[in-house]
């Protein structure tokens, strides 16, 4: 397991940055993870990408997909079956699990579907235009007077 690591010389030159900092530190801090279900995760554009988990074995409806701020939870649960006959040996193994995405702000579920044993989700990371870099002209003040004199100033008496 990775130490804490001092993000503190970071906070004198960055502002808004906490939270970045804390997903780090709780990155460090988490333990090994199991490897079932496989996935694979891609960029498949600028701001898209895609993650496939091997699901064998589970119908859509025993899968859930929950979106909350920046976490995509994936959760399956396999149905009890009513078979009438007797399971000699198990080999075929569907547990029931979790697997938790920690998502960058603005990335949001495209879609997600199920074929062959491999479910796809797809996920795409929509700035909106308030967020985005704009441009902001500079405008240069332009002189009040044509010459070198001073500006005449017209004074109104008080009645």
């Amino acid at each position: 397991m990775m130490a804490n690591i001092d993000f503190t010389p970071l906070f004198q030159s960055s502002i808004g940055f906490d939270r970045v900092f804390d997903l780090l530190n709780s990155t460090a801090r988490v333990q090994p993870l199991e490897n079932w279900p496989p996935y694979d995760i891609e960029k498949t554009g600028e701001d898209r990408y895609r993650i496939t988990m091997a699901v064998a074995g589970f119908s859509a409806d025993e899968l859930e997909m929950v979106k909350e701020a920046n976490l995509l939870i994936v959760k399956a649960e396999k149905a009890d079956k009513t078979d009438s006959g007797e399971i000699l040996h198990r080999g075929i193994a569907t547990p029931s699990f979790q697997r938790r995405f920690q998502l960058a702000d603005y990335v949001d579920v495209a879609g997600a579907d199920l074929k062959d044993g491999l479910l796809t989700i797809d996920l795409v990371r929509e700035v909106p235009e308030s967020m985005k870099p704009k441009r902001i002209p500079v405008q240069a003040q332009a002189s009040l007077t044509t010459s070198d004199e001073a500006p005449k100033v017209e004074h109104k008496q008080a009645a």
